[in-house]
């Protein structure tokens, strides 16, 4: 057997065939936002059938770059994952790449400037929705394996995971893994649904916070009734809940969840506060909540927020004393903070705050455990090595990232010897899960020729 290291390719060859594939990873990505895959969501506006076709999409396409086992995996939540494996050479390690094709819904479509499933060249960004959050992974990683194969082949054992599910929290990937665990095993894992820092600047995710979605409900009353007639004595359900959600921010806006530690401190990369608030887009006059610094609150402190409220709207209100109200509740927290304590500490703390004997009812309707990457893994060398090629004078960078991403703990707890990297197209111009969503189509050949870098590096790393 041959165990000699597989020879890297010219990278400037390399970047000039990745160059050349774009206008084909623009015409796939396309195809793959037309599709109005919201899982999960309300069948007269997003029908089932379209997350089934952009499943049956992803596994055509690996089928036609010569996947084997190409299948799609029917997960407990209900949505399907599409599974495939490519051989590398003998004795190679296997590497597992991870992308998803479910979306946000489109929000106010309204305030599309082009139409949401309709992927849009404007001002040197592709616009539309899923084209970052993770279409374009998808993409990222065809691109990637179709470079290498134009330069010698593959030089490792490739995996790829697509999931269905993964902006719901719902799980059934992870459940299905835990039922299968030999089916994603690994030696190391590119999990394309992060993104860099700023434009242009090659990082890696080393932590994710995890999160509980919890759903409460408030009753005080058999009925509404007539405010006129009744207010001022009968408790109202909606006052009740607004108390109860008041309750879980200081005066400065800072989480305060009673039980929970909320002084994390963020030792690497900053983020200044002036950037933050352009791409958060914050209004002038208007302060920031929380303390620390920015980084502090984003990435190493626990974070709730209100997602939803059940209660009339303002165009259908009639004038009545509610009898009942609902919220959902989003709680992320940090490494270090345990997502099944900390979603108990959220329950207690809500029912303890709600005023008047209300009755509170919650329930759990997401879970995900916060994640720590190991910074210090060959994996990372061969990323640093790759990206440094990729962007050229630009050194990669270690961040950390405030969304979830439930599927990484599980991997972690199934594969402990698996190294684990995050990349991706999300960068803050890309506004992921707002009107407008969008990717770089620079950013998206730059970081797949990285990631076909990076697979020849970790292939030599190996021998």
């Amino acid at each position: 057997m041959d165990t000699s290291p597989t020879p890297l390719p010219d990278p400037a060859e390399l970047a000039t065939t990745v160059a050349a594939l774009q206008g084909r990873a623009r015409t796939e990505l396309a195809e793959l936002v037309a599709f109005e895959s919201v899982a999960l969501a309300d069948e007269e506006r997003f029908p089932r059938s379209e997350c089934e076709g952009a499943a049956r999409w992803v596994a055509a396409a690996l089928r036609a770059e010569g996947f084997q086992d190409v299948a799609l995996l029917d997960t407990p939540d209900g949505t399907q994952s599409v599974y495939g494996y490519l051989p590398g050479p003998e004795g190679a390690p296997t590497v597992l790449l991870y992308a998803h094709y479910d979306v946000q819904p489109p929000l106010d479509e309204d305030a599309w400037v082009s139409p949401p499933f309709e992927l849009t060249e404007r001002d040197g960004r592709w616009y539309g929705r899923g084209a970052a959050d993770c279409k374009g992974g998808v993409i990222m990683h065809l691109t990637a394996l179709r470079a290498l194969k134009q330069h010698g082949g593959v030089p490792v054992n490739v995996k790829v995971i697509v999931e269905g599910s993964e902006e719901q929290g719902t799980g059934g990937l992870q459940r299905y893994a835990e039922a299968h665990p030999e089916l994603l095993t690994a030696d190391a894992i590119v999990i394309g649904d992060a993104g860099n820092f700023r434009l242009g600047l090659p990082t890696v995710t080393a932590t994710l916070r995890g999160m509980s979605l919890l759903r409460v409900e408030v009753e005080t009353l058999g009925g509404n009734l007539h405010s006129g007639m009744f207010g001022g004595a009968a408790p109202d359900a909606l006052a009740a809940l607004i108390r109860m959600l008041d309750s879980l921010r200081a005066e400065d806006g800072s989480t305060m969840i009673e039980g929970l530690d909320a002084d994390g401190v963020w030792e690497g990369l900053q983020y200044p506060e002036e950037d933050f608030r352009e791409d958060a887009k914050v209004l002038d006059g208007v302060a920031l909540t929380g303390s620390g610094t920015v980084a502090d609150r984003l990435w190493a402190r626990p974070s709730v927020s209100v997602i939803g409220i059940d209660c009339p709207s303002v165009a259908a209100a009639t004038p009545s004393v509610q009898a009942r109200a609902g919220a959902l509740i989003s709680l992320r927290v940090p490494p270090g903070m345990d997502a099944v304590k900390a979603n108990e500490l959220l329950t207690a703390h809500l029912e303890k705050a709600a005023p008047w004997g209300a009755r509170v009812v919650t329930r759990q309707v997401g879970m995900g455990q916060p994640f720590q990457a190991d910074t210090a893994s060959p994996a990372y060398a061969s990323m640093a090595e790759a990206m440094a090629v990729a962007y050229p004078g630009q050194e990669m960078q270690t961040a950390g990232m405030g969304g979830s991403i439930p599927l990484c703990n599980a991997l972690t707890s199934l594969y402990p010897e698996a190294e684990i990297l995050l990349i991706g197209l999300s960068e803050p111009e890309a506004q992921i899960h707002a009107v407008n969503e969008s990717v770089s189509p620079e950013e998206l050949e730059r970081l797949s020729l990285a990631e076909a870098l990076f697979l020849v590096n970790y292939a030599r790393s190996k021998h």
